[in-house]
């Protein structure tokens, strides 16, 4: 069990196995590539990044403990000044290993490890994502909004074309004006128009009540009779024709005994009687039915 015993031995002994990483490395640092078997390789990226620290310190202290390993001057001289300002601000890595297949006669795996070239790109972090309440989310749209119109604003100016958007503007608010101006006075007019119409139908309304209201007046004679004035004279014809009929039956007797003669003296004076009493029943109702129509008349008046 090898414990804490770390490294390859490469099936060489010690001072082979030192003296081989010394040289491998120089050469990566001289070439910048090497082409050897996968063991090797990951034993001298081990190496070459732990010296590679040591330059990008850049001391005095640093130089020498990293010369004791790199006996080259040349390669020493790169390695400070090159290199470690290549790796300022990569944070390890500096080297990469890529597989080729299997070498032939022994099989063993084939890999080239190479010096990074690329600029280092830091990853950004991502932080915890917080619930930020509504209206800040709300004012922050609001800010965006405000700095892109901002902006906008800017390159329209330096453009020139703000100029025209205020014609634009200033044109479009005189049509507005004047479109309002038309609606209104179209509106006073179809107000004008319906009072007009209004008063119109209100006119001809109080015409025909006045019409409905006036009786039509009579064809032959210019007074004009109520309905009750004709009820009242109604009786009074038929008193009259009562009294003709009774007079026919006298005139129609040529001859009368004397007996007869004095029966229709003494009936006379009490036929006649009754139909005076009967006429005056007849005028009286007649003057109570002219004096109510006349009361009912004033009545009205008074209420028109």
């Amino acid at each position: 069990m090898r414990h804490k015993r770390t490294g390859r031995k490469l099936g060489v002994t010690t001072k082979h196995r030192k003296s081989m990483l010394r040289n491998m490395v120089t050469d990566l640092f001289r070439n910048e590539k090497l082409k050897t078997t996968d063991t090797r390789a990951k034993e001298i990226r081990r190496a070459a990044e732990k010296i590679i620290t040591l330059a990008k310190e850049g001391t005095l202290h640093k130089r020498r403990q990293a010369g004791a390993f790199v006996k080259d001057k040349e390669v020493l001289t790169k390695l400070f000044d090159e290199l470690a300002e290549r790796f300022k601000d990569r944070p390890g890595g500096y080297t990469r290993i890529t597989k080729l297949g299997f070498r032939r006669g022994d099989n063993t795996p084939v890999s080239i490890i190479e010096l990074v070239e690329e600029a280092y790109k830091p990853k950004k972090k991502k932080k915890a994502k917080k619930a930020a309440p509504k209206k800040t989310a709300k004012a922050s749209v609001k800010d965006d909004s405000a700095k892109a119109k901002s902006s906008k604003k800017e390159s329209a100016e330096e453009l020139g074309l703000i100029e025209e958007e205020d014609k634009t503007t200033a044109e479009a608010a005189v049509e507005a004006a004047a479109v309002t101006e038309t609606v209104e006075a179209v509106k006073e007019v179809k107000e004008t128009e319906a009072k007009e119409t209004t008063a119109k139908e209100a006119v001809e309304e109080t015409k025909s009540e006045v019409k409905e209201e006036a009786p039509a007046p009579d064809a032959g004679s210019g007074t004009q009779e109520t309905p009750q004035e004709e009820k009242v004279e109604e009786p009074a014809a038929e008193a009259q024709e009562t009294q003709a009929s009774e007079e026919e039956p006298a005139a129609e007797v040529p001859e009368a005994t004397s007996d007869e003669v004095s029966e229709e003296t003494e009936e006379a004076p009490q036929a006649e009687a009754e139909i005076e009493a009967k006429a005056e029943e007849v005028s009286e109702d007649s003057t109570e039915e002219t004096s109510e129509a006349e009361e009912d008349k004033e009545s009205e008046k008074k209420e028109d």
